[in-house]
Formats: structure tokens, C-alpha cells, sequence
């Protein structure tokens, strides 16, 4: 499960938001794995790459739901703060939203 502030949940359902910045100690999630966002329903994870949060650029920043990297960079900044300091690393997820075609939407079993 992937949680996201409520301001993020309009933009992911629209499809206007298609990554998130997530700091971990390790990867966490890898691409093909589905997963779920509360208000926003299930997601395929398309991929997981390691970046440095220093090197993120405008154009990393606007699937994000954010206008500039520096706008992005002090909201991970408030979020991770003190993961940040820690060492953990950050990593972009990108994902989309699943359809009733796709075959990661949920089954009539409730999986």
C-alpha cells in the first residue's frame, strides 16, 4: 500500500500524477507489482529507480504533481527530513492507475 497526502489524491485519480519520491532503506516495491492507494484505488508499479533528491530536475518534478524540482525538493524535505539525515535513499517510484481491463484491477474475489 502506498499512502499519499489527501492534496495528491485528485491528481493520481485524473492520471496526472504518475510517480511518487519514496525514501527507504532498501527498495521496497518493484515494477509489475501492483499495490493500492486509499482514495485512489489499486495501482501497477511500472518502476523503481534509485535518485539522488540533490539531482532531481523540473521536468522529474511535474509527474510528481509539481510545478519546479525545488517545490518537490522542499516537500520531501518537510516529509523525510530526518530520513533524509539518516543516509536512507530515495527512490522514484512510477505506477499508473489500474483499469478494469488491466489485469491488475481488483478480481470479483476481492483479491
Amino acid at each position: 500500500m502506498l499512502l499519499f497526502k489527501k492534496k495528491f489524491l485528485p491528481a493520481i485519480r485524473a492520471g496526472d500524477k504518475t510517480q511518487t519520491i519514496r525514501l527507504w532503506k532498501w527498495r521496497m516495491m518493484r515494477a509489475g507489482q501492483r499495490s493500492y492507494i486509499p482514495g485512489a484505488g489499486y495501482i501497477r508499479i511500472d518502476g523503481v529507480q534509485e535518485v539522488a533528491i540533490d539531482d532531481l530536475t523540473d521536468a522529474d518534478a511535474l509527474p510528481d504533481g509539481f510545478a519546479t524540482a525545488a517545490a518537490l525538493q522542499a516537500e520531501l524535505q518537510d516529509i523525510y527530513g530526518e530520513k533524509v539525515a539518516a543516509g536512507y535513499k530515495a527512490f522514484r517510484v512510477t505506477f499508473h492507475l489500474a483499469t478494469e481491463g488491466d489485469s491488475t484491477a481488483k478480481s470479483s474475489r476481492g483479491e
